[in-house]
């Protein structure tokens, strides 16, 4: 580690070898909590490479638990975290609402680290309860849409990580790598990122696979669709920007998202939504990202989308899978 940490020292920049080698060896157990919180910390100080963002993504995927829902296409809306806005839990209220309209949804996600509270936080205060059983899984695919892969489960290779992330509280390049290492392996997938630069670099590795993907960035800084700003996507086809208008609503202000200073003002911020409670700011959010996934799924246009989603989360039937889910996690 010595070595690789003065050669990043000096601004050299990793091959996708050694960047997929070092993760390998920490994962291991090869290094002190020193040596990693500074090969962490050298992240923070500069931009990673796409080389050395695929290398990561390898390791990861290579060290976790795999899953298979036999072939099924199946999506996932996962930000990067990081963008510091303390929202409420916007994709994984969304993943509901995708879910309800018959899409399968694989929700890879974790314990908030750099947020008050992460999409795993607000689903256990629900009263889910997290497997990694491929059974267990295929049973809430088949009877609900979705099945929840909480992230510590499905990489346990990276505990030696975990409790320096939380120490650290800050976001670092695993934050990059969340939605790139879904066990599941998505065919279909709408990701937010934190900057346009992480973005450019996702398209780049994104272009690589056999994915259907958006990736999303708003320009008031979130790694989700916010309706404060536009928000620039790409996809496989396109680049293009969308904007409240397009899902034929008025903007928002940032203070009509926010997700509460404590995981139990973020569970019951999520709740109220689901249960056709949520302010119209709020029932907008969550539709126009699930409408944005649906669209990315189904080829269809983001405003029919928006209004089935709207049908879905205000007629109860986002709850129905929830509660569905948080029966068959308790049995």
């Amino acid at each position: 580690m010595k070595h690789i940490l003065n050669r990043l020292i000096q601004q050299e920049q990793l091959s996708k070898e050694e960047a997929k080698g070092v993760l390998l060896q920490i994962s291991n157990g090869e290094f002190s909590e020193i040596q990693i919180a500074s090969f962490l910390t050298v992240f923070m100080m500069r931009s990673i490479s796409v080389e050395e963002l695929e290398g990561f993504r390898d390791a990861l995927l290579e060290l976790c638990i795999p899953v298979d829902f036999n072939g099924e296409r199946v999506m996932d809306l996962c930000g990067t975290g990081g963008d510091g806005q303390n929202t409420f839990n916007v994709s994984t209220a969304a993943s509901f609402v995708v879910a309800a309209s018959g899409i399968k949804v694989a929700k890879h996600g974790n314990y908030g680290v750099s947020s008050v509270s992460g999409s795993s936080n607000v689903l256990e205060a629900m009263g889910v309860r997290f497997s990694n059983e491929q059974g267990f899984l295929d049973k809430t695919m088949e009877q609900t849409n979705i099945a929840i892969l909480h992230a510590p489960l499905f990489h346990p290779a990276m505990k030696n990580v975990a409790p320096i992330r939380k120490s650290l509280a800050l976001k670092t390049f695993f934050n990059m790598l969340g939605p790139m290492v879904n066990p599941a392996k998505p065919d279909l997938q709408l990701v937010g990122v934190y900057d346009l630069e992480l973005l450019r670099k996702y398209h780049y590795l994104y272009q690589k696979t056999d994915k259907t993907y958006c990736i999303l960035h708003d320009l008031n800084q979130y790694d989700e669709i916010s309706l404060t700003a536009k928000t620039k996507c790409v996809t496989n086809t396109q680049e293009t920007y969308l904007s409240a208008e397009d899902f034929g609503v008025l903007p928002v202000s940032k203070e009509e998202i926010y997700g509460g200073d404590t995981i139990e003002g973020a569970a019951d911020i999520f709740y109220q939504i689901l249960n056709g409670k949520g302010t119209a700011a709020q029932n907008h959010v969550v539709c126009a990202n699930a409408a944005t996934a649906i669209s990315t799924a189904r080829e269809v246009n983001v405003a029919d989308a928006f209004a089935e989603a709207k049908d879905l989360l205000k007629g109860g039937k986002a709850l129905e899978v929830l509660n569905q889910l948080k029966t068959i996690s308790q049995s």
